[in-house]
């Protein structure tokens, strides 16, 4: 037996260019923040980046709020980064352009905050690792709070990818940065508290049995009114006294009076 399948009617062409834009849009933002931490990689040899770098606990360090993220240790830390940065950064300028761009600044001096607070006096934080954990963290609890397919299907991607992110927030191996991590998943939560109505809600798909349903149920209701009395205002009113008439006279009544037996 063959049943109708009820499919939704594909997306109009302006919509595919539309999304198609977003796609690009938001990894050559991404693309261009490797590129200027690459640049910046290249040069750290021919300057001294140390007060470029997060100091915790000095009025110096705090320039590295600003400009730790781009500066790298190795080549493998700086390729990490890259990669999360394409991955996530993509990710979540696809799906939430509006938040992010606002969310952006917050997740960078979040990271670099977290660092400088929380750090031990003389060491020194650098690299983009927790702007990413700040992208992650965003992209998670967006898939919460908003709790539609395509934010589901955006946080279950990057759990998949960097669900890890959990568990690095926390101090587990020398030498890596768990205070600047910490910092930028906090922001990325406090971000998308603050900005999960950026960004519209997508349209949301109606099947044909909520359709059905919804039909029944309006039909039921009208069925139902037709054997509910009308309301007392409704009623019409067949006689009216006439004003002219007299009104009634009240009879006055004696008391009863007391007898005696």
């Amino acid at each position: 037996m063959h049943l109708p399948v009820h499919e939704s009617p594909p997306d109009a062409p302006a919509h595919g260019r539309a999304d198609a834009a977003r796609i690009w849009r938001a990894f050559n933002t991404s693309l261009a923040f490797v590129l200027a931490m690459l640049a910046m990689f290249s040069a750290q040899h021919y300057f001294d980046w140390r007060p470029l770098a997060v100091a915790p606990g000095t009025l110096e360090g705090l320039w590295g709020l600003l400009f730790a993220p781009l500066l790298h240790g190795s080549p493998e830390h700086v390729g990490a980064n890259a990669v999360s940065i394409l991955m996530l950064g993509t990710l979540a300028g696809t799906v939430y352009p509006r938040a992010t761009l606002r969310a952006l600044p917050l997740l960078w001096l979040g990271s670099g905050l977290g660092a400088w607070l929380l750090g031990e006096p003389g060491s020194v934080h650098l690299g983009a690792s927790g702007v990413t954990h700040g992208l992650g963290f965003l992209l998670f609890a967006l898939g919460v709070l908003r709790r539609d397919r395509a934010a589901v299907a955006a946080g279950m991607i990057a759990f998949m990818f960097y669900g890890g992110m959990i568990l690095t927030v926390l101090p587990r191996e020398p030498g890596i940065s768990w205070q600047a991590h910490l910092g930028g998943a906090l922001a990325g939560l406090l971000a998308a508290w603050l900005f999960r109505r950026s960004d519209p809600q997508p349209p949301r798909k109606r099947y044909s049995w909520e359709i059905e349903e919804e039909l029944e149920a309006e039909l039921a209701r009208q069925e139902a009114s037709q054997f509910e009395p009308p309301s007392p205002d409704e009623v019409p009113v067949l006689w009216h006294r006439d004003e002219e008439d007299e009104r009634g006279t009240v009879l006055p009544f004696r008391p009863p009076r007391n007898r005696l037996h």
